[in-house]
């Protein structure tokens, strides 16, 4: 137990001041998970916040228009866990009378809900003993361990799973799980650690080797797209524009854009001859390139070059949007922050 000793012992003197540590409540500390999966705690920490603030019980969450809760989590970026979070509330709100499953096994029949989050959720909720296995696991206990294994095989995963079960403590599963993930984001961090305040200076194998630098190994590489996105902000003279909901499965699913042309056209004759036959009734006065420079947009496997055109026109059908509406829906980021560095007076006459 020497290992967990150290690791419990360490967490206790510098651990984060947490909202979801403070509390057993399945709800919050799903909420938190799911919000956490591919976000850092400071990102992650005010959107929690604000989502328990805005539905303090599954069942809000669950009652609430998916545009809501995809206009609340603008910003967090891997929309699809949005989509999760919603059928998932549903499911507990309506299938299992506001209860969460109690024990890991359960929790993974939850739409979202993978063996990290099950563990974590199962553990710190309901004391079930089960590790949590993520990067930082895999980094902590391959330095330490001296596991040469490549992170990115499936076996893998098994073998850090089964060290870590030998690890985790039988009296506290919580605060085992909860410091490894801890020590993992800020003693045993990705680049440059400090070493010489951490408790397994003398035990670690990467150190003593010189291969800290190099632990964990990841042989796969992620394969990224280069996509080409053109937006077209299409304006009357009151302020007016259209927009429309993404609908298919890709990338900001469910949430809201400009008309898209999905390549670049490049030239604002181009840009004139496809709304002309897109929105056949319109009547373009002109089209003004707002972006000289694509605004690039990394995603995981996405890497999105961006422009934006505008286009004014003297009719606009009548189910568009006033520009002062669309703070109501929800964007992908990147479209967001530009609606909120455009001066509307160079569009509109």
């Amino acid at each position: 137990m020497i290992f967990s000793n150290k690791l419990i012992t360490w967490y206790l003197e510098n651990k984060r001041f947490l909202p979801w540590r403070e509390t057993k409540n399945p709800y919050a500390i799903w909420l938190s998970e799911i919000i956490l999966q591919q976000t850092r705690v400071a990102q992650g920490l005010p959107y929690f916040e604000a989502f328990l603030n805005t539905y303090p019980t599954v069942t809000d969450l669950a009652n609430a228009p998916e545009d809501d809760v995809m206009r609340l989590w603008q910003g967090l970026g891997y929309y699809s866990r949005a989509r999760n979070l919603h059928a998932t509330a549903k499911k507990v709100a309506y299938e299992l009378n506001g209860n969460f499953p109690t024990n890991y096994k359960d929790l993974l029949t939850l739409k979202g809900v993978g063996e990290y989050t099950a563990a974590a959720i199962a553990s710190i909720a309901y004391d079930e003993v089960v590790p949590v296995v993520d990067g930082n696991v895999f980094r902590v206990l391959s330095r330490v361990y001296g596991i040469t294994s490549d992170i990115s095989a499936n076996s893998t995963k098994k073998e850090f799973q089964e060290l870590a079960a030998t690890l985790i403590p039988a009296e506290a599963p919580a605060t085992f799980n909860q410091a490894i993930m801890d020590f993992g984001a800020t003693q045993c961090t990705p680049k440059s650690p400090d070493c010489s305040v951490c408790p397994y200076i003398n035990d670690c194998v990467a150190y003593a080797t010189n291969q800290v630098s190099t632990l964990p190994i990841k042989l796969a590489k992620v394969k990224v797209k280069k996509r080409y996105l053109d937006f077209l902000i299409i304006l009357d003279a009151n302020g007016n524009t259209i927009i429309e909901q993404r609908t298919e499965k890709d990338i900001w699913q469910q949430l809201y854009q400009f008309p898209l042309i999905d390549s670049f056209k490049h030239n604002a004759e181009d840009i004139n001859d496809y709304v002309k036959e897109k929105f056949d009734s319109l009547y373009i006065k002109e089209v003004l390139t707002l972006t000289n420079e694509a605004i690039t947009h990394q995603l995981s496997h996405q890497k999105l070059h961006i422009k934006f055109w505008g286009v004014r026109v003297d009719n606009i059908p009548t189910d568009s949007t006033a520009w002062a509406e669309l703070n109501k829906f929800g964007f992908p980021i990147v479209i967001h922050n530009f609606i909120k560095s455009l001066d509307l007076k160079t569009l509109i006459y």
